[in-house]
């Protein structure tokens, strides 16, 4: 019998480092809820675990070993990608937009094609969860813009010095890795030791992103978490990119 557990509106998430695998068939699923309760999002990520789940299942916790993780230093910026900055940044009408609109970015998340995926993740529940996650000033959306018009962005949460990716969109060639680009080099600005990318893919590691180990995951997340760690500044603007000039 599985003993995953479920979680009612008040009760705690299991501690990933203690509960690790209740369920040997589904590795990393750690608990799951008939929906996301307030408050829960804080509690999950403060411990290490996101959802992830379709429209027809119940939310779904995880923690999966091995973490997808990107040192912001480790970003693959090519020579390719780097011409495309380069031009971005010198163009008038290009721009970088943070928190601007939240709510267009995980809009345009939930409705991009993937290659090889059928349907999203980002439920009209995750978009409204998250939403209020944003307007709690944990959750930031980084949009690229070209004559006012959205091109591509990604949207993240952030605690302490620790950012988790969450997903990104482009509605041009690589404006999804532009974003990533200003993401990583802000992170580099505000000593932030790595960005979470939860799922391993070949996209993530074509730009930087590696495996690392559940139990070293959530002890680097502990340190981002120190309470002496002060709020940081999400403010910038595509003069950050210079940094990868």
């Amino acid at each position: 019998m599985s003993q995953i557990t479920w979680l009612g509106p008040q009760d705690p998430f299991p501690t990933p480092s203690h509960n690790t695998d209740p369920d040997a068939n589904v590795p990393g699923l750690i608990a799951v809820s008939d929906r996301i309760y307030p408050g829960q999002l804080l509690q999950a990520y403060q411990k290490g675990i996101f959802p992830w789940y379709s429209d027809n299942q119940p939310v779904l916790w995880w923690s999966p070993d091995p973490r997808m993780v990107l040192v912001p230093k480790n970003f693959k910026c090519s020579e390719s990608l780097r011409k495309k900055i380069r031009q971005f940044c010198q163009d008038p009408q290009c721009e970088i937009s943070v928190d601007d609109d939240f709510g267009a970015v995980i809009r345009a998340c939930a409705t991009s094609s993937r290659k090889d995926q059928d349907g999203t993740w980002i439920t009209h529940e995750i978009m409204d969860a998250y939403t209020t996650f944003h307007e709690q000033g944990h959750a930031h959306s980084i949009a690229l813009k070209e004559h006012g018009e959205l091109i591509g962005g990604l949207y993240c949460v952030a605690l302490g010095r620790m950012v988790f990716g969450e997903s990104m969109f482009s509605y041009k060639p690589n404006a999804s890795k532009i974003a990533l680009a200003a993401l990583s080099a802000w992170c580099i600005q505000n000593q932030v030791a790595m960005i979470d990318c939860q799922q391993e893919t070949a996209h993530l590691r074509s730009l930087g992103a590696a495996p690392i180990s559940r139990e070293e995951f959530l002890r680097q997340l502990q340190i981002s978490l120190n309470p002496s760690n002060i709020e940081l500044p999400w403010t910038f603007d595509k003069n950050i990119l210079t940094y990868w000039l």
